[in-house]
């Protein structure tokens, strides 16, 4: 298996040929300690995840994982079952991240760390306004003249929110805040759950050149929880979409951002040449509109991702560096925002195109997530299952993330890691007969295909239709991980996301942003750029 060192990489991501750098490890590991450029391609997930992020085979991938104390070996399998997929550039990083650690370079906690130190960037070099939790509270009961805008996607929204704010998701703000803000004296305050999108929200009106003051809310939900204040839930209120006179008004700020930021189009016509030459240059074409937007008509070849979330989240949808991005709207104003952001991130290849897509063709068919490599195993039904399973004479896995077996698993089930099962079914005890199940009995399938190439003895199948069907056909299911085989390294939670987090974890997590802007600078890989205000 061919090597790579940590030297010899770190020209690889100062330079600007296209590459891609995946952690093989599971989402824990991932976040106590990874390289700044990496994207988080668990092995157990590979198939799932490699063809979104990684979508031309000849692609120059590089592979970390722990090192030599991986007792798993996740990067040299992730390596085969990468060529076998029919990826023909793979290395892995000699020494993993022990390797990288030894040469003196800088490694990263938390998840989407790229993204986020290029929010705190954002914030010391435009010195991005803020109001504090206390001050804004004030604010609020003194009935000032204000409107607090949440720039979270309508899912997190309605889970939690600011008292009074309206739902105007990152690359939408500038497209409907002429409408939701009428009087150019009303303060805007801008919001997310933490900082990122806030910041990015917030210097995304101030570069439109609105006419409001605009300040972020310093610290998002999390800032507003700590500061002793109760938040609202189960929220519905959204900024309209855009009239005719608002929409023109948008369209004339993003015109601004795009030459002030060099944000250049492309016409169909090309975007449709650079299709035809996806297998030489790696090309994302990516829909930066709602959901139900996308839903309801899209181009052909494109997946849709909000532009909030593209730049909140940038290495969970873009694997390549260096690649070919060319972002979708109906009107451009989101497309430019989100490209605004890019190119400013450090992308040099991000386009537009040009008068959107409202008189393409388009189709309404749902975009299906390819899975690589798949293969479908022997079947188990559920009638068989639970006949089998009464007279206990197989053992039952669940190979779904530890959150949704957590939450929903079939009585009696283990649960366990797909890539560490050959290691980790030695704690189920002896196994005659081996039935599988997932969410939906994809991931099931790969590992059963896993378990045959490593020789696994015993019978192997795969319940039909996973987890799901046993949950729709309404028979009894349990909750908790009362039978975990691997450890519960597969998901990572921001703090925010639970109610009850302690206030230690939410601070914790808030300096952790703090303090990126000078993990970044030490380590020297980010491309971040700066535009003067022209």
């Amino acid at each position: 298996m061919r090597l790579i060192t940590a030297p010899q990489l770190r020209e690889i991501l100062k330079g600007d040929t296209e590459f891609a750098l995946l952690d093989v490890r599971e989402r824990h590991p991932f976040s106590q300690e990874h390289l700044l450029l990496s994207s988080c391609v668990p092995l157990s997930r590979m198939e799932l995840m490699i063809g979104e992020l990684v979508p031309r085979m000849a692609t120059r991938i590089i592979l970390v994982d722990e090192g030599p104390a991986d007792r798993y070996r996740l990067a040299e399998r992730a390596a085969v079952r990468l060529q076998q997929l029919g990826y023909s550039d793979v290395a892995i990083l000699d020494g993993g991240i022990s390797g990288w650690r030894e040469a003196g370079f800088e490694l990263f906690s938390g998840v989407g760390s790229y993204s986020k130190a290029f929010g705190e960037w954002i914030a010391e070099k435009y010195h991005t306004p803020y109001i504090t939790a206390p001050e804004e509270r004030q604010k609020i009961e003194h009935h000032e003249n204000q409107v607090i805008l949440d720039c979270r996607p309508e899912s997190e929204y309605r889970r939690m929110t600011i008292p009074g704010s309206v739902n105007a998701p990152g690359a939408d703000l500038v497209y409907r805040v002429h409408d939701a803000v009428t009087d150019p004296q009303a303060l805007v305050v801008v919001h997310c759950a933490g900082r990122t999108r806030s910041i990015i929200g917030t210097q995304s009106l101030v570069n439109a050149g609105i006419p409001n003051p605009v300040v972020a809310l310093e610290n998002g939900t999390m800032g507003w929880q700590l500061a002793g204040f109760e938040l609202e839930y189960g929220q519905t209120r959204s900024a309209p979409s855009p009239s005719p006179a608002g929409l023109a008004r948008a369209q004339e700020a993003a015109a601004r951002v795009a030459k002030r930021f060099g944000v250049r189009k492309i016409t169909y016509d090309i975007l449709k040449r650079w299709m035809a030459e996806s297998r030489s240059r790696t090309l994302y074409v990516i829909d930066v509109r709602l959901p139900e937007e996308f839903a309801a008509g899209h181009l052909e070849g494109s997946r849709n991702v909000q532009g909030g979330q593209l730049v909140q989240a940038t290495d969970e949808y873009i694997g390549v560096f260096n690649a070919r991005i060319v972002l979708l709207d109906d009107t451009e104003v989101r497309a430019t925002m989100t490209a605004s952001w890019l190119v400013q991130m450090g992308w040099d290849e991000v386009y537009v195109l040009e008068n959107g897509i409202s008189r393409l063709p388009l189709t309404q068919i749902p975009y299906k997530r390819s899975v690589l490599g798949f293969e479908k195993g022997n079947i188990m039904t559920i009638a068989e299952l639970r006949k089998r399973l009464e007279k206990q004479e197989v053992a039952l896995v669940d190979v779904a993330s530890s959150a949704s077996f957590q939450e929903n698993h079939i009585p009696g089930a283990w649960w366990g890691i797909r890539a560490r099962l050959g290691k980790d079914l030695s704690k189920v005890g002896q196994i005659k007969t081996l039935i599988l199940t997932s969410e939906d009995g994809t991931l099931a399938h790969l590992t059963a295909r896993d378990l045959k190439e490593q020789k696994f003895e015993p019978e192997i199948f795969v319940l039909d239709g996973g987890t799901t069907v046993w949950i729709k056909a309404g028979l009894p299911t349990s909750k908790g991980m009362e039978k975990a085989i691997s450890e519960l390294h597969d998901m990572w939670y921001m703090p925010y996301m639970h109610p009850d987090a302690p206030e230690q974890a939410k601070r914790g997590y808030l300096e952790w942003e703090y303090g990126l802007v000078a993990q970044i600078e030490r380590d020297g890989t980010a491309k971040f750029r700066i535009f003067p205000d022209k």
